[in-house]
């Protein structure tokens, strides 16, 4: 299947405006693809040959930034499409309330968010499972303090190399 792209590139500056303006988008697309429906096969058992023919069409492919897409088959006219309007960047997922406004202007508390603070007041902002730090700190190993660095890794080199000479 041989296929034949041609991309546009747009590019404008307003220096007194400080703007810039840069595209860039695939514009046509020629593709050559068999075409359905159109084909012969023939076999001949006695001569033992067969013969097979498919038929081909170009296909053609337009877009635009507009969201105008027409394709259809060379020669026989192209069908316009209207894409539908896709926002380039994400949704946001945090919209902050607007600063300024009156309780009456805001949004409710989502449900999952008003049971959480419920159940926070309810416990009166108290863990059930609360440990003071002296009693976390007691089930730890006790620190070791190194005076210099480099002394804990000579002492292991020369038992290690004592090691080695005992066998």
């Amino acid at each position: 299947m041989a296929t034949s792209e041609l991309s546009c590139e747009v590019s404008e500056e307003n220096c007194e405006r400080r703007e810039a303006f840069w595209a860039e988008w695939k514009d046509l697309t020629l593709s050559t693809r068999p075409e359905e429906g159109c084909s012969l096969h023939e076999e001949d058992t006695q001569r033992h040959e067969t013969y097979h023919q498919q038929g081909q069409c170009q296909v053609l492919v337009q877009r635009s930034p507009w969201l105008v897409m027409r394709m259809g088959i060379l020669g026989r006219g192209l069908q316009e499409y209207q894409l539908p309007y896709q926002r380039v960047l994400p949704l946001p997922i945090f919209t902050p309330a607007k600063m300024g406004a009156t309780k009456e202007e805001r949004e409710d508390t989502p449900i999952q968010l008003q049971e959480l603070l419920a159940l926070e007041t309810a416990l009166g902002g108290q863990c059930v499972d609360r440990q003071e730090v002296a009693e976390i700190t007691k089930q730890l190993p006790p620190v070791v303090p190194v005076s210099k660095p480099g002394a804990l890794r000579r002492s292991l080199s020369r038992s290690m190399s004592q090691e080695a000479q005992r066998g």
